[in-house]
């Protein structure tokens, strides 16, 4: 019998993956991270958690990750948004603080392996942790998870890796079991309301002011009221007008200047990561990968390469909306294996 650790948001899918482990025979036990302040309300869903783990035998232990979580994930994530970049806190945090810090703190506690509601897969090969799209196409954080590393990945458990999340509501109920959060939400959790330029002009740090609205041979159509409150590929809010309808191409950062075409200028057809976590070796690649640069994207036929400086060339057989820096690219097979993820720069 293995000795699990669960990590505990309060949602349903990691009170589903606690539940299906208990079911299963495995000793457990759950932990909760702080990632935010625990004020009152983080701590009576702290208290709500610990509650539901009594009820049904299973011990509890919070952990404090407040100040790492603001040093590791919101920082960098002000910093991305200062150099022009859109940023991808989630994979950071994955990285960082779940498969990290308190992965590490669950194994200091005695656990085997952490376990989390994950919607992806694992695989024990003779080259270490293999990481795989989940059964559900519509739920699957492969994604966002491709950024950890295979000696993370090791000690991982995904125990919803071969279920639907519809089946969530069903399977939580046969095992007398319902989430401490009325819901979940897929919003980026410190910021609120979604709301990242209102979070960034609280933030307190410097971010940039006005500067002009260029199209790609220079004319200046108009201003923008500071980088960071656009992304690639948007079309709405620009406050410009012209013969046909524009998107933001890229954001100079050096000249503050906000680029912008029309939809034909937005397709490209490579990208180049950094921060890259290689989960197999690059000669044992297919010819032909599956490019993912983000999270609603199907993944499309390209080749890829491990540049000499560390970075990760991708080249698509078509052009596709011009990738996001700061956001994750992450390389695939045909059977759905992650190969690598990085950081797109460019």
């Amino acid at each position: 019998m293995r000795f699990l650790a669960v990590a505990a948001s309060g949602g349903a899918d990691s009170l589903l993956a606690l539940g299906l482990l208990q079911k299963e025979g495995h000793g457990v036990f759950a932990i909760h991270a702080h990632f935010l302040p625990p004020d009152d309300k983080q701590q009576q869903l702290a208290d709500a958690i610990a509650a539901q783990c009594e009820a049904i035998g299973v011990p509890f232990q919070a952990i404090d990750l407040s100040d790492a979580f603001r040093a590791r994930v919101i920082a960098p994530f002000i910093a991305a948004y200062v150099a022009g970049e859109t940023p991808n806190p989630c994979a950071a945090c994955n990285r960082d603080l779940k498969f990290g810090l308190l992965a590490e703190a669950a194994i200091s506690l005695g656990a085997d392996k952490i376990a989390t509601g994950h919607y992806a897969g694992l695989a024990d090969t003779p080259e270490g942790a293999a990481l795989f799209r989940g059964a559900d196409a519509t739920r699957d954080q492969s994604y966002f998870l491709s950024l950890v590393p295979q000696s993370a990945l090791a000690r991982a458990l995904f125990p919803l890796a071969r279920r639907k999340k519809a089946d969530n509501p069903e399977a939580l109920a046969a095992l007398d079991l319902a989430p401490p959060l009325p819901r979940e939400s897929r919003e980026v959790c410190f910021v609120p309301g979604d709301d990242y330029r209102a979070f960034l002009e609280a933030s307190g740090v410097p971010l940039s002011g006005p500067g002009p609205i260029a199209l790609p041979d220079g004319t200046i159509l108009g201003a923008h009221q500071g980088l960071w409150r656009h992304t690639i590929g948007q079309r709405k809010g620009l406050g410009v007008g012209w013969r046909e309808p524009l998107y933001v191409l890229a954001k100079d950062a050096a000249a503050n200047t906000l680029r912008v075409g029309p939809k034909q200028d937005l397709l490209a057809a490579s990208c180049r990561a950094r921060e890259v976590n290689v989960l197999v070796p690059p000669r044992d690649w297919p010819e032909t990968v599956l490019g993912q640069t983000c999270y609603r994207m199907a993944p499309r036929p390209a080749r890829a390469a491990i540049a000499a400086d560390g970075s990760l060339d991708i080249v698509f057989e078509a052009p596709l909306p011009r990738p996001t820096p700061g956001q994750v690219a992450t390389l695939y097979d045909a059977a759905g294996r992650v190969l690598a993820g990085g950081v797109i720069v460019a």
